[in-house]
């Protein structure tokens, strides 16, 4: 097998590979997906199975830190089998992070069995911690399970990064009272702006559309901010708030495109890689994985999709219009 790393055409390592291991969830966030999904039939999904033979590949290929994302990674039916699987990586040095982004809701049954699978931070998304505002912008979810799943995850010695999406008109006014929070209970905090993705309408996205750089500005209003050098291997730029001394993450699409250091690609539920989050190229990695047992024409496939990945993105919100769209929902490539 050649084992030479992933370069892409502009010369990035591609180390970072994102799994959705389901486009299903007990949410239904209103810029994630409809309240009304269709969601995929059983059938066309990978098996776990399948997933480990993949992610294992990438793994073969230089892939260094993997995240499982979903729709809900958690919901998946027998989902811990695969995170045990994926430990052998993490024991062997292959793989240095496995991590996981959740809404947090599945935390309290299954944070323990995470840590002892070798995960030691996680991503939470939680947009606000107004029970009603929770309700409304998830629609099927309750802010108190979600709480005491980030309990649940502390207890079990899992470090909790909580993401943040940035909604005008929104959280706006919760911008200081969750910053205080996350510097009560240790937790460091990720600000994200809205993409254009799905099927919900471009005025939507316009009028949720919250620059990160306006946010930050209010944010400096009160407290001293310091650009930090780290990099978490994502697309997060961070600052220090000074007098906490707490870590702030900010990820701009829009304001502040990353693409030049991008580092990743995206495997859906399907067998579909996204070499972009903001493109619609795709490679079919399904059918070469079924077509033979052995794992040849899997990796070819993989460095032929590679050397596809481009440059950047499109996302644009500029001119009052929305240009750029993904027709995909973010549930569907697994954020």
């Amino acid at each position: 097998m050649d084992r030479t790393p992933l370069i892409d055409p502009f010369a990035r390592p591609i180390s970072y590979l994102r799994v959705s291991v389901t486009d299903r969830c007990d949410f239904r966030c209103v810029y994630c997906m409809s309240e009304n999904m269709t969601f995929l039939p059983k059938a066309d999904l990978l098996t776990l199975e399948e997933l480990d033979r993949l992610c294992s590949g990438f793994v073969r290929l230089g892939v260094e830190k993997l995240r499982i994302t979903g729709g809900e990674p958690l919901v998946r039916k027998g989902i811990m089998t695969f995170f045990r699987a994926m430990s052998r990586h993490l024991e062997s040095g292959e793989l240095r992070e496995l991590t996981l982004t959740t809404n947090g809701s599945q935390l309290r049954k299954y944070a323990a069995e995470l840590a002892d699978c070798g995960i030691r931070r996680i991503n939470v998304s939680l947009d606000t911690l107004d029970a009603q505002k929770f309700a409304d912008i998830t629609r099927w979810g309750r802010l108190d399970q979600v709480l005491d799943g980030i309990e649940a995850a502390r207890e079990a010695g899992l470090r909790v990064k909580i993401n943040t999406v940035a909604l005008k008109g929104f959280n706006e006014d919760e911008l200081f009272p969750l910053l205080d929070w996350c510097a009560r209970e240790d937790h460091d905090l990720t600000f994200i702006e809205v993409m254009p993705m799905g099927d919900l309408g471009n005025e939507d996205r316009l009028d949720q559309y919250w620059s990160l750089k306006d946010l930050r500005a209010r944010l400096a209003e009160r407290f001293t901010l310091t650009d930090l050098a780290e990099r978490s291997g994502g697309p997060a730029r961070y600052v220090r708030v000074e007098e906490t001394g707490q870590k702030i993450g900010f990820i701009t699409p829009l304001t502040h495109n990353f693409c030049e250091s991008c580092n990743r690609v995206r495997l859906t539920c399907t067998g579909e890689l996204y070499m972009c989050l903001g493109q619609e190229d795709m490679a079919d990695l399904r059918a070469p994985l079924r077509a033979s047992p052995d794992d040849a024409l899997l990796e070819s496939a993989i460095r032929a999709a590679i050397a596809r990945k481009p440059k950047g993105h499109d996302f644009d919100y500029s001119r009052q219009s929305v240009t750029g769209q993904m027709s995909r929902h973010m549930s569907h490539t697994g954020g």
